[in-house]
């Protein structure tokens, strides 16, 4: 059977990451979450007191550091060596490092390599360049997008969750500014692949929009219905 890429990109708070799994679940596909990677390489300039003004320096440290992911969706783990630091990647300082930390070109040539590496066995992959850098020729290329107080509600409900004491007017004003870095940094840009299926979740519940992805998927791959099968029976 041959592997199924399925590469979703969108900025901020557009629903990635919970649609990504979301859709390994169901099609018993590998997850990658590279933004977790970004925030890894984030963790690991802040730790080391690396001057993020200095790229050379930062792309080093990229380049030297052991990033794995583990688990299964609903339980992903992010590994720096043999350390776990998928909490510890979540704080608001490590958020606002990874935007920056992300808009290196060295720094997303090593993501990229290493991106390539754990998808080619087939993936369900989300970040800003997976459709139009990492798996330019996935089998299928969303682009999800919503309102940007809309998204800004969703981050912000997300990170309250976690005990975090941003408001949303902060939220949203982070937000916009990082939208405005990612899609204008001079590599890897987020922006909308050619070939991308744009899809709009404002005014959508979260499970509408899997079904409007689920549904495209399925009505154009036998390969996506045997692995929904294969799922359905080992559960």
């Amino acid at each position: 059977m041959p592997p199924l890429i399925i590469a979703i990109d969108g900025p901020s708070g557009s629903g990635k990451s919970t649609l990504g799994r979301m859709l390994s679940r169901a099609l018993n596909l590998l997850y990658i979450d590279t933004g977790s990677m970004y925030r890894a390489v984030a963790l690991s300039v802040i730790e080391n007191q690396v001057d993020a003004g200095d790229p050379e320096a930062v792309i080093k440290l990229s380049e030297e550091l052991d990033i794995n992911l583990e688990g299964d969706p609903d339980s992903l783990r992010t590994f720096i060596g043999s350390r776990d630091v998928s909490e510890l990647i979540r704080t608001d300082s490590v958020t606002s490092m990874s935007s920056i930390v992300s808009a290196i070109p060295g720094v997303r040539r090593a993501m990229v390599a290493r991106q390539r590496e754990l998808g080619k066995r087939g993936a369900v992959l989300n970040g800003r360049d997976i459709t139009t850098v990492v798996f330019p020729d996935a089998d299928y290329k969303f682009f999800l997008t919503a309102d940007p107080v809309k998204r800004a509600e969703r981050r912000y409900l997300e990170d309250h969750l976690k005990n975090s004491k941003t408001t949303l007017d902060e939220t949203l004003t982070d937000m916009i500014e990082r939208d405005r870095r990612d899609t204008t940094r001079a590599d890897s840009p987020l922006k909308v692949a050619e070939d991308a299926i744009v899809i709009d979740s404002t005014g959508k519940s979260i499970d509408q929009t899997f079904e409007e992805m689920l549904s495209v998927i399925k009505e154009n791959s036998q390969t996506a219905f045997e692995r929904c099968d294969e799922k359905s029976a080992t559960d």
